[in-house]
């Protein structure tokens, strides 16, 4: 089969079209045809060298696909040859095949095309499980969600609107900002610009907000305490300006703040497995309906890996770049 392969760390350019056996499926997993590849900032970084697959992982790059199952491994008990799926992977990607365990498969929406399917499952899971279960973002709260018109920024918007939250967004190019209205948000910030804190606490008359998503830490850190109301949950999921930040745990205190975070890759196949679960049960249903669908901004072949992940680094981009294998 077709992969994508990095033979060194580097810049796009070392992502280059080679060929390799066709996996197989182990017991409980399955083989995708993969018709679509979803591109995504991990990607990026195991491309620069900073962010290894878990042990028995694929050194593949990619994280979600959607694609048609080939074949099914021993005590595969929900999909058989032929069904349709979109699919949460440790690596894999981007390649004509591709293996899956068969809890991290979830069914293609209605009226969903193999795109759209393949933009679904690394920003759906990292939303969930952040927004909605550690942050513990409830109807009728507000949420501020930095990089608004990114993958997880546009999932982002869309699931805490229509969970019945109110939705403050940073961006960073104007061109954004009507684009991720669109999607639900009360208030787009553009972060160049304005001051998200005063934002911040002007739209909640003074208290602040209850949950922040951040991906960019470093200097926002702080901000982001400051930004919070009493009891505010602060979830970081990725650190774009560092990770190393200054803390006075007396704010903390005072405000009886939360501060978590997580990576998703890591967790256990049991673990994907409860969030596709629960995913299935809160969301697939707004998809199914139409009320619900990821922003797609940029298609490319396969062979174009690079140019998606230049696209990517850029900053240019609002919603997904999904690459098309079949």
């Amino acid at each position: 089969m077709k992969f994508i392969n990095m033979e060194k760390p580097g810049g796009p350019e070392v992502l280059k079209v080679a060929e390799v056996e066709t996996p197989k499926p182990a017991a409980g997993e399955v083989l995708i045809e993969v018709h679509a590849a979803g591109i995504n900032r991990p990607d990026c970084f195991q491309r620069q060298g900073n962010y290894p697959p878990p042990p028995g992982a694929s050194l593949v790059l990619g994280l979600e696909v959607a694609g048609v199952v080939k074949e099914c491994g021993a005590s595969v008990t929900r999909w058989k040859k032929g069904d349709q799926v979109c699919a949460l992977l440790s690596g894999g990607g981007y390649a004509e095949y591709a293996v899956a365990p068969e809890g991290q498969c979830l069914p293609i929406p209605k009226d969903f095309d193999f795109i759209h399917a393949a933009a679904l499952p690394e920003t759906f899971f990292t939303v969930w499980t952040n927004l909605f279960e550690d942050g513990r973002l409830k109807d009728g709260e507000t949420t501020l969600i930095h990089g608004g018109s990114g993958g997880i920024g546009t999932t982002a918007i869309q699931m805490a609107h229509l969970l019945g939250s109110k939705v403050l967004t940073t961006v960073g190019k104007r061109e954004s900002v009507e684009e991720c209205k669109k999607l639900g948000a009360d208030r787009v910030i553009l972060y160049k610009e304005e001051d998200f804190v005063t934002i911040a606490k002007e739209f909640t008359q003074g208290k602040g907000v209850n949950v922040i998503l951040d991906m960019v830490g470093g200097s926002y850190f702080q901000r982001n305490l400051e930004a919070l109301t009493s009891q505010g949950r602060l979830v970081q999921i990725a650190t774009l300006q560092g990770a190393q930040v200054q803390l006075d745990l007396r704010q903390i205190m005072q405000k009886r703040l939360m501060l978590t975070g997580s990576t998703l890759r890591p967790r256990s196949v049991a673990e994907k497995s409860r969030i596709a679960q629960a995913l299935e049960k809160n969301i697939w249903p707004l998809l199914n309906k139409g009320q619900m669908r990821p922003l797609i901004y940029k298609v490319l072949p396969l062979e174009k890996a690079s140019e998606g992940h230049a696209l990517m680094e850029s900053s240019h981009h609002t919603g997904k770049i999904v690459l098309q294998v079949l």
